[in-house]
Order: C-alpha cells, then sequence, then structure tokens
C-alpha cells in the first residue's frame, strides 16, 4: 500500500508565522517553535528502525538503550540489525542487493517508509515532528526509518521509500546515524507534546 507524503510543501521551505496549519510557541530560551501538530492529538504510530550493520559499539548500544527507554511513552518503538554484507560478497552490488532482501523482509505492506540517504531532503527538527504527525494522520500501521550499510540503499528500497531524508549534508557511520535519528525522534515528540526539551 503506497502511502503519499504529506508534508513535502512543508519539507521545502522552512516555516513562516504566515503559515496558516503551524502553531507558534516561544520556547523558554526565545526560540520560535512553529509545527502544525503542537499541542494536537496525534495518533502515536509504531515506530521500527531498520539499520544495516554489524554488532554495535558499546556506547552506541548504550545510547539506543536510554533513548529507547525516553520513547517509550510516547510510541512503541523496535530497533532492527540487518547484517552487513550477510553472503561476504566481493561485488559491492551484489552486497547492496543482499542487506535490500534483508531490509524489505522487515518493511510491511502498510508501513509508512522514511529512508536515511545523503541525497534526501533535508529536515529540522520541527520538521521531523510534522513527519511523525503526518504518518499518525495517515493510517500507515507503522513508520519504518532505514539506515543503510556502507554502499548506501538498493533501488527497491529506495521506491519503496514514502518520504527520503538526510540527518546531515556531511556522510555519517550508520551507528552515529542511529544515535543521531533515535535523539530526533525523542526531540520530535517532545514538540509534537509542547514539552520543554526542544529549544
Amino acid at each position: 500500500m503506497a502511502i503519499s507524503f504529506m508534508a513535502t510543501c512543508h519539507l521545502k521551505q522552512p516555516h513562516t508565522p504566515e503559515d496558516k496549519d503551524c502553531v507558534m510557541m516561544v520556547s523558554s530560551s526565545g526560540r520560535t517553535v512553529l509545527s502544525r501538530y503542537t499541542g494536537q492529538a496525534v495518533r502515536a504510530v509504531p515506530i521500527r528502525v531498520i539499520t544495516v550493520g554489524k554488532k554495535r559499539a558499546e556506547g552506541v548500544r548504550l545510547l539506543v538503550d536510554e533513548y529507547k527507554t525516553k520513547l517509550k511513552p510516547y510510541c512503541s518503538f523496535e530497533d532492527s540489525l540487518v547484517r552487513s554484507n550477510p553472503r561476504n560478497a566481493q561485488d559491492v552490488r551484489a552486497q547492496v542487493e543482499d542487506e535490500e532482501v534483508g531490509i524489505m523482509k522487515l518493511i510491511g505492506p502498510d508501513d509508512w517508509v522514511v529512508v536515511l540517504d545523503e541525497r534526501g531532503r533535508d529536515v529540522d527538527s520541527e520538521q521531523m515532528a510534522e513527519l511523525l504527525g503526518d504518518a499518525g494522520n495517515s493510517g500507515a500501521s507503522r513508520i519504518s526509518f532505514c539506515i543503510g550499510g556502507a554502499y548506501g540503499h538498493g533501488r527497491e528500497v529506495r521506491k519503496r521509500a514514502n518520504v527520503t531524508i538526510r540527518l546531515s549534508s556531511m556522510v555519517l557511520n550508520h551507528q552515529i546515524a542511529l544515535v543521531v535519528l533515535m535523539e530526533q525522534l525523542y526531540r520530535a515528540w517532545t514538540i509534537l507534546k509542547g514539552q520543554n526539551y526542544h529549544h
């Protein structure tokens, strides 16, 4: 089931006070925070983060566990690790295709799929919150965030994406990308709830 990305117009340009769908908030630091969903009921769609890689560093595991705990009050969360280069292929294309098979097995037909890729759209924290809000309103059964391996995502994963974003204009190691994503998911939920975390 394909689900269209409803926040496309909001990802192209930063919000302005004229945006009718946005709620303006001023944080304690005086920074204006804009979100269409702040203070509104947002359906908490379960989140699955699919990462391609091998055994994670201890520090990464600790941070991921910390943010899993922080996300519990907001939504159910699942962290799935797909083994990188499962057949030890020498050919890069074969490696990416093998990893893609593992990712596609984890994506359900009603999932709202967000692919993380260096060529994706830049999103700020408020736009990440809107992405979660849009997914909640879309009827999707789950949001699946996909972090690729060393050589990125295959064609089928890219085609399946409802939206493709990037966390930075710099290329990030998949473990670092996972930690950044986890923190941003937590931050997004605090924005949606109007809580005093995002300044």
